[in-house]
């Protein structure tokens, strides 16, 4: 499409061919748009381009120049991310269609994803490229706010994210690869794209960072508060010397392209240590990088802020104060489940008790606990190390993970010999924990004798406190949600507004959501006679289980949440 606008021009008079062939040449060593490479070449000024392509493309042009407001509700239908990627604006709404500024209207991969995530008709405008950047200012400041730190870390010395700004804590690195590294280094480029990624991602709260490769693009997305979001492209070319500096860094063979790597970067950044768990797999256009980010100074180790409802936390807390006897916490990866373990360690973890973990691999260190790693090279896996445990006389244990009979047998078995044990398991709620560790080959017996508490968790984004407001939902959608006509009577709904505060989504943070459930003499009679999962959750739902579904809408009651988010991630039975 570059080439047939740089025609157009040439066969209207507007340009001279050698001024196509220098644009080109330029285009492909900064990768600018072609029109944009016009400009700058001085061969035909702004406004004369925007007017001829307008007519030749047949799109209407836009003077942004005197755009005052656009109302919140259209801004926030494509993301500051998308808006800047694409250099789009939107406009108005009305109806079914969504009216949408474009430097480049011929840009047909910008105005699918933007008709595929907001469900609209687009229809483009031209404008002025320099107008809609500085309406991009203008009406996404946070971004605008993010370029600028950026540009301060690269201009001040005092500021900057160098490799030299990178501490290694702990760990070494073979000489021969921190001499590659060095070399990698004076590529000042990568340094700087890998440096602001790594800075800007801890800046600003992200879990993990994730680099992706496709046929002609490389895309960075950051998880902020569970949910990814795409930050930036590098140029394609970048690549290889991206994944390769990371794979350095952390501690990997960088000629090794076929096989999946793991590794760790211990560093201190922002004044911070942090620790990212780094993971690479090959997929069909190159290595794919996933670096989980854990940061000591972010972990809430307070159970009364993790989202417990009162009579939920007063369960939860007597089953942690108990002398013997197993907890499992279940739910799918990144549902808070080992901040809610720590949490109970931490409240527990007083000088008269021994406190012993294995973990794959341990994400926090706890000061009085004693914590070790899961290394299979040596044979050192759960049920190995749950076995020396019970050599060193401990009172509480942490198993990081139950996926195997002989795991699950060893911790049910040190629960029933005098000790409290702790564990995770991937389950949907807490009833049908009881059938997968029937599954796993364990006795309804040594369940119903064991276990003294099942609990159930995910994560819902909360509300932004900034731009809260009260809004309303289709009776369809609360009928999904299972909300009764005498809790609906008084109920209000809120949502976020979406504002600067929240990158204009609306949410702020995350609040865990709970489904807590004691094993009662009741339950165990139902385990013992093999009863199913629906039983067993009808019964302890009579008893006072709050289901997740519940204990979402109890979060959405007081404004806490959104129903969207509970029905993203709740199924009720």
């Amino acid at each position: 499409m570059a080439l047939r606008i740089g025609e157009m021009l040439l066969k209207a008079g507007l340009i001279k061919e050698k001024d196509l062939e220098e644009a080109l040449k330029r285009q492909k060593e900064t990768g600018k748009r072609l029109g944009s490479t016009f400009v700058e070449m001085g061969v035909i000024d702004e406004k004369t381009l925007v007017k001829f392509l307008a007519k030749q493309l047949g799109v209407p042009p836009v003077d942004l120049s005197t755009l005052k407001t656009i109302p919140e509700d259209v801004l926030s239908l494509v993301p500051p991310e998308t808006a800047y990627r694409y250099q789009v604006l939107p406009l108005a709404r009305k109806g079914n269609v969504l009216f949408l500024a474009m430097v480049d209207p011929t840009n047909i991969i910008a105005i699918d994803e933007i008709r595929f995530s907001t469900g609209l008709e687009i229809s483009p405008a031209i404008a002025l490229e320099s107008a809609l950047n500085e309406a991009l200012k203008k009406f996404y400041p946070q971004m605008e706010t993010i370029i600028k730190e950026v540009k301060k870390v690269e201009e001040k010395d005092e500021m900057q994210v160098r490799v030299e700004d990178f501490e290694f804590i702990e760990g070494e690195i073979e000489e021969e690869k921190l001499e590659d590294l060095k070399k990698l280094g004076e590529d000042t480029t990568i340094t700087k794209i890998v440096n602001h990624m790594i800075f800007q991602a801890v800046k600003i709260g992200a879990s993990d960072i994730h680099i992706e490769p496709y046929e002609r693009t490389l895309r960075i997305r950051y998880r902020i508060d569970g949910v990814l979001q795409e930050v930036m492209n590098p140029p394609y070319h970048m690549k290889a010397g991206i994944v390769s500096r990371i794979k350095l860094l952390s501690d990997m063979d960088i000629a090794e392209r076929r096989k999946p790597q793991d590794g760790r970067i211990n560093m201190r950044v922002d004044n911070r240590i942090i620790d990212f768990r780094v993971s690479v797999i090959p997929t069909v256009y190159g290595e794919k990088v996933v670096m989980r980010i854990l940061d000591k100074s972010g972990l809430q180790l307070d159970l009364t802020k993790l989202g417990f409802e009162e009579e939920d936390l007063k369960k939860f807390e007597k089953a942690i104060r108990s002398p013997y006897g197993i907890i499992l916490v279940t739910g799918p990866t990144g549902s808070g489940k080992t901040t809610t373990l720590y949490s109970a360690l931490s409240t527990i973890n007083t000088p008269d008790k021994q406190i012993i973990t294995v973990e794959d691999p341990v994400e926090y260190n706890i000061e009085g606990i004693n914590q070790v790693q899961v290394n299979r090279e040596v044979g050192l896996d759960f049920a190995e190390a749950l076995r020396a445990f019970l050599r060193q006389s401990p009172d509480v244990i942490l198993v990081g993970e139950i996926r195997d009979h002989e795991t699950a047998e060893i911790a049910i078995r040190a629960a029933l010999t005098g000790h409290l044990v702790f564990s995770t398991i991937h389950t949907n709620d807490a009833p049908t924990t009881i059938d997968r560790l029937v599954d796993l080959g364990i006795k309804p017996y040594l369940i119903a004798s064991g276990v003294i508490l099942i609990q159930a968790q995910r994560l819902v984004r909360k509300i932004c406190k900034n731009c809260i407001e009260e809004t309303s939902y289709d009776e369809k959608i609360i009928k999904e949600l299972g909300v009764s006509d005498e809790l609906l009577k008084d109920m209000k709904f809120y949502k976020g507004r979406g504002c600067h505060v929240c990158g204009r989504t609306g949410y702020k943070g995350r609040i865990a959501i709970f489904e807590v459930m004691p094993i009662t003499p009741g339950l165990r009679e139902l385990i013992l006679r093999g009863a199913s999962s629906d039983e067993i959750r009808e019964k302890a739902r009579e008893e006072g289980m709050h289901t997740l579904r519940e204990d979402g809408i109890i979060k959405i009651k007081k404004g806490i949440t959104t129903v969207e988010e509970v029905l993203r991630i709740t199924t009720e039975f």
